[in-house]
Parts: C-alpha cells; structure tokens; sequence
C-alpha cells in the first residue's frame, strides 16, 4: 500500500513538474520579444519557458518530429509540410515584424533609399558596387563611396530569408524563376551567417555590407538601414505602426497562414511579416501529460493577450484585434485525447 502511494506520488511530482516547463524552438527573428515575454511569464506563472534561437527551419523539424512543444516560425508551413507532420498542426500568429535592409556605409549617415527591384539586383550579384546609377538615381544629393557591396545573407534555414525572398519574388520575375522562396536558398552571392545576430554582425564589422534583418536586430547593434519603396510608391521606413498597417485590409484565413508582403495599404511598409507560434493540435502523444497540455494552452492564450504589451517597446507589432482573436479561436481548438483541454 505504501509503495503504490509513494509510486503515485512520485508520478503526480514529474507531472507538476513536467507542466511548469515547455520548451521551443525556431525563428530568431522573435528571439529578443519571446525572451522578454517568456521572462515576465515566469514571474508571472512560475513557469519556465526555454525557446532556442536556431532558425525557422529547425523549428518547423523539430516540431514535426515532436522534440519541443512548440516551434517559432516566421513563415507558415505548407501544405506539404503539414501533411509529413504525425497529426494536425496549428498556427497562430504572435507579433508583426519587419525585415529591413541593414548597410554599412561610411560618411552616409541619412537613410538610403532602396526598391524591391534594386535589392533583388544586389541579391543577385547584378549591382556590384554602392555608387551604382540603379542607387545613386534613387538617391539624388546623397555621396555614396564607390566601395562593393559586400552581400550579408543567412546561412541556416531562416523565415527572415523567407520572408526576405517573398518580397523580392513579388518585385522581381528573375529573383522569382532564378531563385525563388524558401527558408533555405541557392544564393547568387553573399557571405552566410547564422542568425539575425549573425547576420547584423556581419554588416556591422563589414564596410559596405548590406544585409537583412528583422528591425529590432538593426536597433540593437546601431545599424543603419534603409527605406523601401511599397506598392504605393512612397518610400517607408520600418517602424511599429508601418509594420502594423501591412496586415490591414488583407483577408487573413481561418488558420491565419498568410502573406503580408508588398501591402497594397499606401502608409505599410513592404517587407514586413507575422511571426508564428506553431503546435500540435491534440496534445495526447509520447509521454505528454493533460497538465502539460494546459500548461502550453495557458501560455499561448497569454502571449496572444497579456504578453502583447511587450510587442511594440521591442520594436514588433502588435496583433490587430481581430487576428488577435482568431489566434484565441485557434488555441480554443487544442485537445488531450480528443477532448477540449
């Protein structure tokens, strides 16, 4: 008698103590929001959350393979993806974010302008050297040296990259045939990094580098970065609200897997993207336990809610609130065994 009690006991134990810790993994592109989030949900909750920046692409594997609870992501799985998944995956979307052109250029210190068309050119290896007509014309008044343009790019599977090459297939029929969409790439040219940080890194130590990166990574490291033009015409720097009214006016499906690139809304900034959470509807496989399962349940209702406040001093979006709420529909779905957790 005593030792089945002692056994349950000990069981009860791992699975309170299973529940007040979850672990992710994925996108570095949200890696400095989720760390503040998931730091304030401690202190909050008490419960530990370990995401690990490795980049969209080991995350969407990871979460296939059921090695975390959860993967980061800034671009959504396809279909295809979905299909090789063990069971159902869902997606809600967690902040907007922006990918900007980061450069290094010596003695310019406004600015520079940039089209979806000229840095698809310098993507591929088409616009070697930074005082080139195709830059200087959008630039009128402005010096720029005559130095090559050292090509900064990601070296591991990325939804920044993602992201990145979305936009420039829409505003480049060669980027599009040549090289295409992926998280990873047949690049032209450039030097790979790991990582945003990897990435920043680069074009910081590099004189005339250029390199993309999400917003907050270009703030952080002090690099300038230039404005874009969006479909509108006018030239936008990345900022929250720009980000913000690239999802507004665009029809987001029931699972939230959109495009936000190159908004038609004439005050958005082109390259701008949700960033994903993405989880295994039934919560019931391996040795999971129902705590576990509401443990997860609880910190995503609260990162789509509460955790908002965190967004926009980090330099992402907030979800508009009718995203916000279909993300909240989405998690209502999760279950442990076929029943509503």
């Amino acid at each position: 008698m005593k030792k089945t009690f002692l056994m349950g006991l000990a069981l009860m134990m791992t699975a309170t103590a299973s529940a007040q810790s979850i672990t992710g993994a994925g996108a570095s592109f949200p890696f400095p929001l989720y760390s503040k989030m998931f730091a304030e949900y401690k202190k909050d909750k008490g419960v530990d959350v370990n995401y690990q920046s490795v980049g969209s692409g080991s995350g969407q594997k990871q979460i296939t393979e059921r090695t975390v609870d959860f993967a980061g992501s800034d671009n959504p799985m396809s279909d295809e993806q979905l299909k090789a998944a063990p069971d159902k995956l869902l997606h809600i979307p967690t902040a907007i974010g922006a990918v900007v052109p980061a450069y290094n250029l010596p003695g310019v210190t406004e600015p520079l302008k940039f089209t979806g068309q000229v840095l698809a050119d310098i993507y591929l290896g088409k616009i070697r050297t930074w005082n080139d007509k195709k830059i200087t014309s959008l630039n009128p008044g402005v010096t720029i040296p005559p130095l090559p343009i050292q090509v900064a790019r990601r070296s591991d599977g990325s939804g920044t990259t993602y992201v990145f090459a979305d936009y420039l297939a829409k505003m480049s029929s060669e980027w599009k045939s040549k090289v295409g969409v992926g998280n990873s790439l047949q690049w032209p040219v450039g030097t790979g990094a790991r990582g945003n940080d990897g990435v920043a890194g680069i074009v910081k130590s590099t004189p005339g580098a250029i390199g993309y990166v999400e917003l907050v990574y270009a703030k952080q490291n002090k690099l300038t970065y230039g404005s874009v033009r969006n479909r509108a015409g006018k030239y936008i720097l990345a900022d929250n609200g720009p980000a913000s009214l690239a999802a507004q006016g665009v029809v987001i499906p029931a699972d939230t897997r959109v495009s936000i690139t190159n908004s038609a809304n004439a005050g958005a900034y082109p390259i701008a993207s949700f960033t994903y959470v993405i989880f295994y509807q039934d919560q019931k496989y391996g040795n999971r336990s129902e705590a576990q399962a509401k443990a997860l349940k609880n910190l995503l209702s609260w990162m789509v809610s509460t955790g908002q406040q965190y967004n926009e001093s980090l330099d992402y979006a907030k979800l508009p609130s009718s995203v916000a709420s279909k993300a909240r529909s989405i998690i209502g779905k999760m279950t442990y065994g076929g029943k509503k957790i």
